[in-house]
């Protein structure tokens, strides 16, 4: 509300031209080599205006929504045309790659599950309280066993990483882990009639490197028009699990991948029915002739 949508749009478009100025005259500049430039211009649209794609949208509730309903659209037919100009730019023996790093969906509802792990006894609060600020105000640790802060991640209240921790490494830990899963997947939100966790991923089972330890134990694969709430996301504990969002940020893609999967478009035949953000990296070292780290998790895609 500080700014209009007029507003919005107008300075949104005057960085998209500044991006678009910046990207062509490193073009100029690099005759030979690799240039790369990301254009968020599509994701600050889509988080600002998908409420226009779906008039039951809870953020329309007393707003104008017809005013804006092509604008996704026509800033994809402007994306295009900026890959045009790169094509024209590039030569044949050029290779060039549009990617995107997700998709989008509706954000309608909002999940607090903080909300949930204190009505469930994960979570506990000083003094008989029942709601809390920001930030866990009020959250008394030395009986909280997990929580979550951000747009999809829980944490575990472990010993050893946080400053109050409670939770024992090992079986203490896993049985944990495994027990908020088998009681999350497949969260009902009775009142939509919908369900508004798809699945939860043990992320020490599927990533590994030097900064596991201080990742989320567990992250949250929402079904679309599902997220984190906004007071979720501060630590704060409210009086329900589920809520409207009804905020101009009607869009989003922190949900299970699974909804929201990116496009890539090449200028030449790739090796892969299925290509992954992943393989980008490798596939750039390949074809500047440089040994792919056996670190890396993807592969080349030419």
């Amino acid at each position: 509300g500080i700014i209009d949508e007029d507003s919005f749009l107008k300075q949104t478009v005057l960085l998209a031209e500044e991006r678009e100025k910046m990207f062509f005259k490193v073009l100029d500049r690099s005759p030979k080599g690799f240039s790369v430039c990301v254009f968020d211009t599509l994701d600050r649209i889509q988080h600002m205006f998908f409420r226009y794609l779906d008039k039951s949208h809870p953020a329309n509730k007393g707003k104008e929504s017809e005013k804006y309903k092509n604008i996704i659209e026509d800033f994809y037919v402007e994306a295009d045309r900026l890959v045009q100009r790169v094509i024209e730019k590039t030569d044949d023996k050029s290779i060039v790659m549009v990617m995107s790093d997700h998709g989008f969906t509706q954000f309608k509802r909002g999940v607090n599950l903080n909300t949930w792990f204190f009505q469930n006894g994960y979570l506990a609060l000083k003094d008989g309280k029942s709601i809390s600020g920001d930030w866990f105000k009020d959250v008394d640790w030395e009986k909280t066993r997990a929580f979550s802060l951000a747009l999809s991640g829980i944490f575990i209240n472990r010993k050893g990483r946080e400053s109050h921790g409670v939770v024992n490494d090992g079986d203490e830990l896993q049985n944990l882990k495994q027990e908020l899963i088998s009681k999350l997947s497949g969260l009902l939100d009775k009142d939509a009639g919908e369900t508004a966790i798809r699945k939860i991923v043990d992320t020490e089972r599927m990533y590994s490197g030097p900064y596991t330890f201080d990742a989320p134990d567990l992250l949250v694969g929402y079904n679309t028009g599902y997220r984190n709430s906004w007071a979720c996301a501060t630590g704060r504990v409210t009086e329900s699990v589920f809520e409207d969002n009804t905020r101009q940020w009607s869009g989003d893609h922190a949900v299970d991948p699974g909804i929201v999967p990116g496009v890539l478009f090449a200028n030449r035949k790739i090796n892969s029915e299925s290509p992954d953000i992943k393989d980008i990296a490798p596939t750039i070292l390949k074809l500047f002739g440089i040994p792919v780290p056996s670190y890396m998790k993807g592969k080349s895609l030419i």
